[in-house]
């Protein structure tokens, strides 16, 4: 159990060590060497934990949304407000998750440039990495349909409206190059009012 264990602490220890070097590089300039310089440990010893770069990566970026999912499953599960205000925190936790990670958010974007020149599916990538925040704003939605706190919606189109906050929101940090987003929470507060009953 303790070698299990272990492991699992080298392989946290690595990928927070290999973030640093995406948002140092880049992700085509990071290279599975500098990962393993930066860990203290040779390329042999990084392949017993990761066969390369991409699923360094793709882990890294899991841990990020475990880190949101868990932020936001403690709003959700707050019987103290309603759904409008639910709704409107996590939209907001999300965009303060996002302000801490600005850095790593150009390395995704980065990387989505890179998929987009070699494979072409970037879109299919995304959502596969966003189905799990999808769903759980949409079922928030249909909870507080249920609960008489939200209008009756298409909850497919108040999926998209409310992810499409979340899109811009990442457009305003990475492209736009906005310090913050507190240009955009009173946004945030009318979009979500909208679905009031």
């Amino acid at each position: 159990m303790s070698i299990v264990v272990e492991h699992d602490k080298r392989r946290k220890q690595i990928l927070e060590k290999a973030l640093l070097v995406f948002m140092d590089d880049g992700f085509e300039d990071a290279t599975f060497q500098r990962i393993a310089d930066r860990c203290g440990i040779t390329r042999t010893t990084l392949y017993l934990y990761f066969k390369n770069k991409r699923e360094i990566f793709n882990y890294s970026i899991k841990q990020l949304l475990i880190k949101a999912e868990d932020s936001i499953n403690e709003i959700r599960i707050d019987k103290s407000i309603d759904y409008i205000e639910k709704i409107t925190r996590v939209i907001l936790d999300i965009f303060r998750l996002l302000e801490q990670n600005r850095r790593l958010l150009s390395v995704i974007l980065d990387y989505l440039l890179h998929l987009s020149k070699s494979d072409g599916n970037v879109e299919e990538r995304v959502r596969r990495r966003t189905v799990r925040l999808r769903h759980i704003l949409s079922s928030m939605v249909i909870e507080g349909i249920k609960a008489g706190d939200l209008i009756k919606v298409n909850i497919k189109v108040a999926d998209d409206y409310l992810y499409s906050i979340i899109e811009a929101a990442i457009f305003h940090l990475v492209v736009l190059k906005h310090k913050s987003l507190g240009n955009m929470e009173e946004m945030v507060v009318f979009a979500v009012k909208q679905f009031a009953v």
